[in-house]
């Protein structure tokens, strides 16, 4: 079954290009990951849950170590 995926780019890209991964929304238990310099290229999956809290420990930085 193939599936039409509608990507976006995080709303902290900018618009100058460089370093941006894109998200596609509506699987109910994936999330896709792409780089957007390669939207032909490969992408991640994720499982919903592991997607959200990966997200949300970058936004209150609870990741341990440094990036």
């Amino acid at each position: 079954m193939a599936v039409d995926l509608r990507w976006r780019k995080s709303s902290f890209s900018g618009s100058a290009g460089g370093n941006c991964i894109e998200v596609a929304d509506g699987l109910p238990d994936a999330v896709p990951v792409r780089d957007s310099k390669n939207p032909n290229g490969p992408a991640l999956i994720f499982k919903t849950g592991a997607w959200q809290l990966f997200v949300t420990s970058l936004q209150t930085g609870d990741l341990p170590g440094r990036l």
